[in-house]
């Protein structure tokens, strides 16, 4: 038990020396860590940062892989896609003095995701790993209606529930942005409560651009927006104008045009959780687990909905 102005997730990483703050879903994901990586550098911790990559990362130098499965990343990475959110972090890195390696995990199926994330943690003598979605998704149990995109959320999980560490923990933040992809925010309230029951909800805390690691973040984001300019990304984009405390439709990319954002300060809340429970209560998560390509994991999560005969139906936030 710790007291109340020392968050559960900062003193359960109190003891270790070495964590791994990891995005769990592809694309930006590993931006929205970034206030919870810096905070533990700040600490003077050891944190190795990695992604679970969108990116065209096969065509990389033999001597840029790590091992099978994850690639190093830096600065120097040839620029061979102007899609490349784990080189733009890299470069993002170095320009503010911070270790510049950002490792980019392939994006496969459990099995061969797992040995890449057991031979990183090998690697690198890690104590604990941090597991960050950008968004909500990574909460679904599977038996809601909208799941949003789960497939590399859950894949990231279940090769970590494979690997025995003192911590595993999962960070959620963007409260909202995944409505667009169907996922209810009722649904994700009533998740966290029965998280919370099980003792594997550890409570949340905001990102404020008052602290250091709030303002590096919103630098980051748009350092990411100047130089990815046709594909920004917009989970980051909305918990970044959050944090700035803008609200409501607040546009900043073309790729939302003709939609609605409700941009808000929910969206800067880091709810954080033991992985192990979220793992728990994934219905589905022992049908992907003998999977090597992530069209298996597609495959197995529609399987698995085909034979939910009442999914549970959106639930409205009555305020």
């Amino acid at each position: 038990m710790t007291a109340l102005h020392s968050h559960p997730l900062f003193s359960r990483l109190e003891s270790t020396r070495r964590v791994l703050v990891a995005g769990a879903g592809g694309g930006f994901d590993v931006y929205a860590g970034l206030p919870v990586a810096l905070s533990l550098m700040h600490q003077g911790k050891d944190v190795t940062l990695a992604n679970l990559t969108f990116s065209a990362v096969e065509g990389l130098p033999l001597d840029a892989w790590l091992a099978p499965d994850v690639a190093r990343v830096t600065p120097g990475t040839s620029l061979h896609q102007s899609y490349f959110p784990e080189r733009t972090l890299a470069s993002w890195l170095e320009l503010h003095g911070y270790p510049s390696t950002v490792h980019a995990f392939a994006r496969v199926g459990v099995q061969p995701l797992r040995a890449a994330y057991r031979a990183l943690i090998e690697a690198h003598g890690i104590e604990a790993v941090v597991l960050v979605d950008g968004g909500t998704d990574i909460l679904m149990r599977g038996d809601e209606t909208g799941l949003g995109t789960p497939e590399e959320d859950m894949t990231s999980v279940a090769a970590l529930a494979g690997i025995e560490l003192p911590e595993r923990l999962v960070v959620s933040v963007g409260f909202g942005v995944d409505a667009y992809h169907g996922v209810s925010h009722g649904l994700v309230l009533e998740n966290i409560a029965a998280l919370e029951t099980e003792g594997a909800y550890l409570g949340a805390f905001s990102v404020s651009r008052t602290t250091r690691e709030g303002a590096l973040f919103l630098d980051a984001v748009a350092h990411a927006q100047a130089h990815t300019p046709d594909h920004p990304s917009i989970v980051n984009g909305s918990i970044a104008a959050a944090v700035r405390g803008l609200f409501g439709d607040i546009q900043f990319t073309t790729r939302t045009r003709g939609s609605e954002l409700f941009i808000n300060p929910l969206m800067s809340l880091c709810f954080t959780f033991e992985l192990e429970g979220i793992a728990r209560r994934c219905l589905y998560l022992d049908r992907i687990e003998d999977t090597h390509l992530m069209r298996q994991v597609s495959s197995a999560i529609a399987e698995f909905r085909d034979g939910v005969a009442a999914p549970r139906p959106p639930r409205r936030i009555p305020h």
